[in-house]
């Protein structure tokens, strides 16, 4: 690939864009034509990337080609995965149809861009395939009527690895993508699992939302509050993804649940968590401590520490309420982004899941 960013990492290819060369060139072996391989396709913004097929094989009422993912730089689960298309005419006026093979989940739960029962393709990838059978058909002067099944090697596994059986996708994984391409280290992907997460909640009547930047948070937050699963937003790092999507689609009641450093940051307005993005300022914590009536040595202290547990052990030895303070700070933070139509809460967990602060209501 030659399409790079900024620091020279590797653009790669969604599962959208890798199903959709593959079942062009399945297309074009069903029709009577050869195996293009490298087979080209178009993509939204109107780049021409080839593919490289893996497997070919024609049967006597199919075709199926297999293309091999590279996400390029980015950590994504599917990063080498086998994207399997299989190929075949269906009832004269019947159109295109997608189906979900092995490894490609099903939509249980409302709220999704695909309805109840139907494959998890994505409408972005259901439209690029739609276009190469116009394409292919066109050219070959063969009805558009296609089954297309969509399949992914130990897509079943992988999907353990996603949010998927919490959106209500059962079975595997989705062919997802907007553009074709996944940006390294751009997270599009998680903040768009987010999106659909807070759609089936608001389909299913969900009125208390929790979103957690952590494993041990969303335990805690679950079983304090009894939450049902799809109740449970995995925000990590991503807390704008979260306040700037309810802001426009809103729900009654959102619970904040994190470690102090990620609910610190939260507090001094940052909306990326990630370490690598934003940074807990010990100078701020210091001040909230002399606030609170910290003496001159902690206030001392705070500003020179390390790590935002220290001070927060340190605080916690002298009796002063740390954590619900920022706890609080987040919260108010957190509201103004996402307006007032939302009761919204904040709670602190230390590392064993101990709820250490908390907000008012």
């Amino acid at each position: 690939m030659t399409e790079k960013s900024a620091k020279e990492l590797r653009y790669g290819w969604t599962t959208g864009a890798c199903a959709t060369a593959a079942t062009k060139a399945a297309l074009t072996a069903l029709f009577g034509g050869d195996f293009p391989d490298p087979v080209t396709i178009t993509l939204p913004r109107g780049q021409n990337p080839a593919f490289a097929l893996a497997t070919e094989e024609k049967g006597q009422d199919f075709v199926r080609v297999s293309v091999i993912k590279d996400a390029g730089d980015d950590p994504d689960v599917t990063h080498l995965a086998r994207i399997i298309s299989t190929v075949r005419r269906g009832k004269a006026g019947a159109g295109i149809r997608f189906l979900a093979g092995n490894g490609v989940g099903t939509v249980t739960k409302d709220g999704l861009p695909i309805s109840v029962g139907n494959a998890a393709i994505n409408p972005v990838p259901r439209q690029m395939m739609q276009e190469v059978v116009a394409e292919v058909a066109g050219s070959f002067k063969e009805p558009q009527d296609i089954d297309i099944e969509i399949s992914v090697e130990n897509g079943e596994e992988l999907a353990r690895h996603t949010m998927n059986r919490r959106l209500g996708i059962v079975g595997g994984l989705s062919i997802l993508g907007t553009t074709g391409i996944v940006v390294p280290y751009s997270c599009a992907s998680w903040i768009a699992s987010i999106h659909r997460g807070i759609d089936v909640a608001r389909a299913n009547n969900l009125a208390h939302l929790a979103a957690s930047t952590g494993s041990t948070s969303e335990k805690a937050v679950a079983a304090i509050y009894d939450l049902p699963e799809t109740a449970l937003l995995d925000m990590g790092d991503f807390a704008g993804g979260v306040l700037k999507y309810l802001r426009k689609h809103p729900v009654p009641r959102l619970t904040i649940a994190g470690g102090f450093a990620k609910i610190t940051k939260l507090a001094l307005g940052h909306m990326d968590l990630h370490s690598g993005r934003s940074h807990v300022d010990f100078n701020w914590l210091a001040n909230q401590l002399a606030t609170l009536g910290a003496d001159a040595d902690l206030v001392a202290m705070t500003a020179e520490a390390n790590t935002a547990m220290q001070v927060l052990q340190s605080a916690e030895a002298t009796g002063l309420p740390l954590a619900d303070y920022v706890a609080q700070k987040a919260r108010e933070v957190a509201s103004k982004i996402v307006g007032d139509g939302i009761i919204l809460n904040v709670l602190i967990f230390d590392r064993s899941g101990n709820l250490v602060g908390r907000s008012d209501d």
